[in-house]
């Protein structure tokens, strides 16, 4: 089988399950946690790694920014064998209250994305899996940590999130909004792949802050520093499934 046009892997190459953040840095940060790692390539915003995490064996695989690469990502995973997919990544809270560092569990993601509807109608539900999504949860349970849990909506549009879209997501009840979620979980499904997703919250848009704000990088540091949570999370999930 020849190799996939934009991750460069082979069937055979990686593990059935993924952890799949959209920062090529991040896949170095989560490869640190575990007990060992190889880079298998690296291209464009993709970089794959396999590891092992407490006799686990696992991929690492970044998405790059928004549904677009991540689907790609997806697609390509799924086409050499890969049976499970989690986003490890960062998103914008909207609802008063959830502060800057805290996690968010995903039940659903808002299609506010156009890549799954080149796939189906947007009427059809984007939810990840749930022994994914119980997985998640029960980890961050057992390691002592509180995480929200509910739906998020994703957005294709970085620089066109108006007030009025962050009303209209408030006021029907999204705890956050991210860019990738929405087309990994309608795309895991179409696949008969799971999915899950654990975002770390880097603003909160109801409350003024945004990513950079705070911070000279791009995430302020109590997000930074609880992105390895997240990671630990996402790592002590992939042991159960």
């Amino acid at each position: 089988m020849s190799k996939q046009p934009h991750l460069l892997v082979s069937e055979g190459d990686l593990a059935d399950v993924a952890l799949i953040p959209g920062d090529p840095g991040r896949v170095d940060r989560i490869a640190s946690l575990c007990d060992d790692s190889t880079v298998v390539a690296e291209n464009r915003e993709y970089k794959v790694v396999n590891a092992t995490f407490e006799g686990r064996d696992l991929t690492i695989c970044s998405t790059g920014i928004g549904c677009p690469s991540a689907a790609i990502a997806v697609e390509e995973l799924h086409a050499v064998g890969v049976e499970t997919v989690i986003r490890v990544g960062t998103t914008g809270a909207l609802q008063a209250g959830i502060e800057i560092g805290d996690m968010v569990v995903a039940t659903g993601a808002a299609k506010d994305e156009g890549t799954s509807k080149r796939y189906e109608s947007e009427t059809l539900p984007a939810v990840p899996d749930y022994d994914v999504l119980s997985a998640l949860v029960d980890a961050a349970e057992a390691n002592g940590e509180d995480v929200h849990v509910g739906p998020i909506a994703t957005d294709d549009a970085f620089y066109a999130e108006t007030e009025a879209y962050v009303d209209d997501w408030e006021a029907a009840g999204m705890l956050a909004v991210e860019m990738e979620a929405a087309a990994v979980f309608s795309l895991a499904r179409r696949k008969g792949m799971r999915a899950g997703a654990i975002c770390t919250v880097d603003g909160n848009l109801v409350e003024g802050t945004q990513k950079g704000e705070t911070d000279d990088e791009e995430l302020p540091t109590k997000a930074k520093n609880n992105v390895e949570r997240a990671i630990r999370i996402a790592l002590a999930a992939t042991t159960t499934l």
